[in-house]
C-alpha cells in the first residue's frame, strides 16, 4: 500500500485484487478518516457500470458501523431511469424487500433527478468562469443544482469504478456528483462541452479535460467533506486491479492512470466494419451507445459500426425528445442552434456522440464519416426515422464476420476503449 499522506492506493494494471484484500484496504482506508458521529451519503454507480458492488459496500458499511449517526446509500444515475426494488436489491447486494438484514441502519435511495424537490442549488459559476473552464466553447452561466441528500449528510463518499469515458475523458471521482447526483442544468452544460470537444478526442484523456475541470469546479461548491473510493475493475467482471482512497480528485487521477493501461486496446489498422455486441446492463441506446463511442476511433472512412442488441427495444425511454432530434453529427445542430438550441443539451450531445463525426452545409446537407447501423428490437421504421441504418438482428452472420478480415467483432462492448497505435 503506497501514497502520500492524502492518498491511499493498492493493487495496479497487472494485478487481480482478492475478496480478502478489497475488505483489508476498504477497512484500513476508513479507519483513519474523520468519520466517527457523522452521517455519510455514499454515492455509487448504477447498474451500467461493471462493479463488485456487494462485496464493497459490505465492506464500507462494515467500517462504518458504531462510527456514522447514519448512512444513506444514493445511487448515481445521472439521467437514467430509476431502480425499481427488484433492481436496488440485485445491484446492491441483498434480498428484495430485506435491506436491513444486510444493511442495517441504512437507507437507499434513487437520485430522483426528475423531482426538483429532490435538488438543491450550490450557486451559480458565473459566464467569465464558464468560458475559461470551457476554453471559451460555451460563454454562458450554469446553476449547480445537486441532489439534496448529498448536502444533507457531512460527508459524501463516492465508491465506484473508472473507465474511459466519451464525455469527460475517463470516468469517476467527481464525476459521481456532476452529472451523477446533479440537477439537468449543469448536466447539460457538461454534456453539451464534451459534445463541442467531441467523444473522438476527449475518450480516454488522462488529464485534467475542460469537462473535468467544469465538474472539479462544481464539486468544490459542495458544503459537505468529499471523499472517494475508486477502482479499476476488469472490464465485463467484478474483478478489480486497483483501489484508490482520497478526495475525489486525487483517487480519481490514481485510477484513471491505471484505467489507461487496462481499458485502452490498440490495433494496427482501422477496420471498415465493427460489429459492436452490446451486453444486456445496457437496455435502450442512451446506454448503448456506448457500442458505438468506443469503437468510433478504429473504424476507417466511409466505415460501418453495427450495434448488435437484440434485447434493446427502445430508444430512449427518459429522453423522448431523442426520438423527434434523431442522430445527426455535431454541426448539424451548431449550425442550426436557433432550431435545437431550446432542447436539452445532454440530448444534442448524446446525438452527436452516436453519430459521430462528419459536416454540415445548408446546401449539401450533412455527411458522415461512418455509418451506424442498429440490430436491435427497436423497429426498422423507428430506427431509420432517427437517422441511423438498421439490421435484422436475426440475419446477422458472425460466421461471415469472422471469415472478413476487415470486420472486427467486440464482445461486452462500452467500457473498453479502441485505438489505432
Amino acid at each position: 500500500m503506497t501514497g502520500a499522506a492524502s492518498i491511499r492506493t493498492v493493487g495496479g494494471s497487472d494485478v487481480i485484487l482478492s475478496p480478502e484484500q478489497i475488505r483489508a484496504f476498504v477497512a484500513e482506508a476508513l479507519a483513519t478518516a474523520d468519520l466517527d458521529g457523522r452521517s455519510i451519503c455514499v454515492i455509487v454507480p448504477d447498474a451500467t457500470r461493471s462493479c463488485p458492488l456487494p462485496l464493497l459496500l459490505r465492506s464500507v458499511t462494515d467500517a462504518l458501523t458504531g462510527r456514522a449517526t447514519r448512512v444513506t446509500i444514493l445511487v448515481a444515475l445521472g439521467t437514467h431511469a430509476g431502480l425499481s426494488e427488484e433492481q436496488l436489491a440485485a445491484h446492491l447486494g441483498y434480498p428484495a424487500g430485506q435491506l436491513a438484514a444486510t444493511y442495517p441502519g441504512v437507507e437507499v435511495r434513487n437520485h430522483e433527478w426528475w423531482d426538483p424537490e429532490q435538488l438543491v442549488s450550490l450557486g451559480r459559476i458565473d459566464e467569465v468562469s464558464a468560458a475559461r473552464l470551457s476554453e471559451n466553447r460555451l460563454r454562458s452561466s450554469v446553476e449547480v443544482t445537486l441532489n439534496r441528500a448529498v448536502v444533507e449528510h457531512d460527508v459524501c463518499l463516492v465508491v465506484g469504478p473508472v473507465f474511459p469515458h466519451e464525455v469527460v475523458g475517463f470516468s469517476g471521482g467527481n464525476k459521481y456528483f456532476f452529472p451523477g447526483v446533479a440537477g439537468p442544468e449543469v448536466i447539460d452544460f457538461s454534456h453539451w462541452l464534451g459534445a463541442l470537444i467531441t467523444s473522438a478526442q476527449i475518450i480516454g484523456t488522462t488529464g485534467i479535460t475542460p469537462v473535468r475541470s467544469l465538474i472539479d469546479t462544481a464539486a468544490a461548491m459542495i458544503p459537505s467533506k468529499r471523499l472517494a473510493l475508486c477502482l479499476v475493475v476488469r472490464s465485463a467482471s467484478t474483478d478489480v486491479h486497483a483501489l484508490s482512497f482520497g478526495s475525489p480528485e486525487a483517487a480519481w487521477a490514481v485510477c484513471a492512470a491505471v484505467s489507461a493501461q487496462t481499458h485502452i486496446r490498440y490495433v494496427e489498422r482501422p477496420y471498415r466494419r465493427i460489429v459492436s455486441v452490446v451486453p444486456r446492463k445496457y437496455d435502450d441506446m442512451w446506454t448503448g451507445a456506448k457500442g458505438f463511442y468506443k469503437v468510433e476511433p478504429i473504424v476507417a472512412d466511409g466505415g460501418q459500426v453495427i450495434i448488435y442488441a437484440p434485447h434493446i427495444a427502445s430508444v430512449a425511454e427518459t429522453h423522448p425528445a431523442i426520438q423527434e432530434i434523431g442522430y445527426h453529427c455535431r454541426d448539424y445542430f451548431v449550425k442550426q442552434w436557433d432550431r435545437f438550441g431550446h432542447y436539452h443539451w445532454a440530448d444534442l450531445a448524446h446525438s452527436t456522440h452516436l453519430r459521430g463525426a462528419g459536416t454540415y452545409d445548408e446546401r449539401s446537407g450533412e455527411d458522415s464519416r461512418v455509418t451506424v447501423t442498429l440490430a436491435t428490437a427497436i423497429p426498422e421504421d423507428v430506427v431509420r426515422a432517427i437517422n441511423l441504418d438498421y439490421l435484422d438482428p436475426d440475419a446477422v452472420d458472425f460466421g461471415e464476420f469472422a471469415a472478413d478480415p476487415d470486420t472486427l467483432v467486440v464482445p461486452d462492448a462500452g467500457e473498453v476503449l479502441y485505438r489505432l497505435r
